[in-house]
């Protein structure tokens, strides 16, 4: 309706710029839904918007407009409202029309041409492989997935890329933490190696040791070295006299590549980034979220991709050398300081396959970049468009979304979480306990910059309070009204609901029409505002209004014109829920 509307408008235009009332056409004609059905179905501020053009006032040109429109056809009235606002108010027949429209269209109803088939590429989740998964990382997965469902149901291209850093300082500390485990397994003194003195910088979950198990049981004591070998002349973690924990890790690194060599460490190394990265691949291709790539970061070093990039910013004069480093000048292009590229030992930094990646990103001729981040990289969005201004990359083209991490309760009980320390709750964990559908109808419900409290206790119950149940139940609702018409000997017969939709004039029924008539708008609009969880809200609405009208009228009567017409409206409901809860990746059942 909302386009034929802005059809209607374009004509009406056309025809006052023929006559010389106004001189050219408005580059976008705004119509939008009215809050208050009062004030009719539609409204547009057009008038407003020409009324210097036309050298008159609002209202003035509101009333020639609205004169100039043709008689008939959807609209049953217009009328002029404040300073010259035009409200629509259609026939009958025009809203009852989007019934026939969803039947029709079925699964494909939604599906749009907002985004005119743009290239997008989505980065989302790049977990580090140093652990599972964890909560804080599902509310990335599942924002990310429904933003891309979203997107492509709104026409746009989208790839989704996952950006694997196997490569880097976190890496090597996960070989180090898995080789001290294996060495406690192949015999090592226990008393050396327990945790107490474990490496306060290493990963010391679970999963470390079953990595570590595996390589022992694989190996034997191939890798084995003493621990005090192992330990001599370590600088110390703490202690009474003082220590440096990202000192004492390094040293342990250094003694893992020295006395492994470099196959035996290379060995150790794979162990844990493979495993985890498969892991991770597992635990989300079971969350329902897909990927077209997994980006490898120790490719860009392979293909020479960070030489490349580095070299770029030198030949640009963005480079400069102190204390033994290179460093990149970021201060001019709008960071808050300069950053390092390449270290006093020769070793590149993390920000400099962020650089040679988003080259890379950039260098496949996407429309739109959008990275998806965790909110604790808020202060490396500057550093990385001053690396994009620096390459003369058009940096408008990257958007970075920043998603707030969940923070996780059972009752009244906060739940911790350090990857590091091995204590958090896993993605898998969560979603054994709650499934997959409440996981990600409750990851999605805010937006993502939003703090989100997730309630293990309301996502498990099952209560109008709990929104995906409330949501669901209304589709598994709908299914049992067809079972209960089946079970009486009677059928739905969709061309004569569709032929006596007159008949549905009651209040709840106009308005479920409406919000059924504003699907296919709200997935336009969210997807251009990367805003899934409108999809959320709108279910919820859905289904509010389905169970108000569930509660005040039959639908299987005795009068057929009624009972179909009335079939037909909760069909198109049952299809409009299915549709949107496949947007969020969640189930729509058809019993509960």
């Amino acid at each position: 309706m909302k386009q034929a509307l802005i059809t209607l408008l374009e004509s009406t235009l056309s025809s006052l710029v023929e006559a010389g009332t106004l001189s050219a056409m408005p580059e976008k004609i705004n119509i939008e839904r009215t809050r208050d059905k009062a004030h009719g179905d539609f409204a547009s501020n057009i008038a407003m918007v020409l009324c210097k053009q036309a050298g008159m006032k609002p209202r003035d040109l509101a009333t020639i407009i609205v004169d100039a429109l043709p008689e008939g056809g959807i609209i049953t009235k217009v009328e002029i409202a404040g300073p010259g606002f035009i409200n629509f108010t259609l026939t009958s027949d025009a809203q009852h029309a989007v019934i026939g429209e969803v039947l029709q269209q079925a699964e494909q109803y939604g599906h749009c041409n907002a985004g005119e088939g743009q290239k997008v590429q989505i980065e989302f989740v790049s977990a580090n492989p140093t652990g599972p998964l964890h909560v804080g990382h599902g509310r990335g997965a599942a924002y990310g997935s429904s933003l891309a469902n979203l997107m492509r149901t709104a026409g746009y291209n989208v790839h989704c890329e996952y950006y694997v850093n196997d490569a880097g300082r976190q890496m090597d500390i996960l070989a180090a933490s898995v080789w001290l485990r294996y060495l406690n397994l192949a015999g090592e003194p226990t008393d050396d190696i327990t945790t107490d003195a474990f490496p306060n910088n290493g990963y010391q979950g679970d999963y470390v040791w079953d990595i570590a198990a595996s390589l022992h049981r694989e190996f034997g004591d191939r890798f084995r070295h003493p621990i005090t070998t192992v330990m001599a002349d370590t600088f110390p973690d703490e202690g009474e006299d003082g220590g440096d924990k990202e000192r004492h890790v390094d040293d342990i690194i250094n003694k893992a590549k020295s006395l492994l060599g470099d196959s035996d460490y290379r060995v150790m190394f794979d162990a844990g980034a493979t495993e985890i990265t498969d892991n991770i691949r597992r635990d989300l291709g079971e969350f329902g979220v897909e990927f077209d790539e997994w980006f490898s970061e120790r490719s860009l070093a392979d293909s020479g991709a960070i030489d490349s990039a580095i070299a770029k910013l030198q030949d640009a004069g963005h480079l400069y050398e102190k204390n033994g480093a290179i460093w990149f000048k970021t201060t001019d292009l709008g960071d808050e300081k300069d950053r390092v590229v390449v270290r006093d030992n020769g070793l590149k930094t993390y920000f400099a396959s962020d650089i040679a990646y988003h080259m890379q990103k950039f260098e496949r001729g996407y429309d739109s970049v959008i990275d998806v981040w965790g909110s604790d990289h808020h202060g490396y969005i500057a550093r990385v468009r001053a690396a994009l201004k620096a390459m003369s990359l058009d940096d408008s083209k990257l958007q970075v979304l920043l998603v707030q991490f969940a923070i996780l309760y059972r009752g009244k009980e906060k739940l911790k979480m350090s990857t590091r320390s091995g204590q958090f709750v896993t993605l898998r964990e969560l979603r054994n306990e709650v499934g997959n559908d409440a996981a990600r109808f409750f990851y999605v419900m805010r937006k993502c910059e939003q703090h989100m409290d997730f309630d293990l206790e309301l996502a498990k119950s099952k209560s109008n309070e709990n929104p995906v149940y409330y949501v669901q139940y209304a589709h598994a609702r709908i299914c049992r009204v067809f079972s209960q018409l089946t079970d009486q000997g009677l059928s739905w017969d969709q061309a004569h609901g569709l032929s006596t939709l007159d008949v549905l004039v009651e209040e709840h029924e106009t308005d479920l029409m409406t919000l059924l008539a504003r699907y296919p708008e709200l997935v336009g609009s969210s997807a251009r505002a990367r805003e899934p969880h409108h999809i959320a809200y709108y279910l919820r609405d859905l289904a509010t209004v389905f169970n108000a009208y569930y509660h005040a009228h039959k639908f299987i009567v005795e009068d057929a014109k009624q009972r179909d017409a009335r079939l037909s409206l909760i069909t198109a409901v049952r299809q409009v829920l299915r549709n949107g809860l496949q947007l969020l990746g969640v189930n729509a059942p058809d019993t509960m």
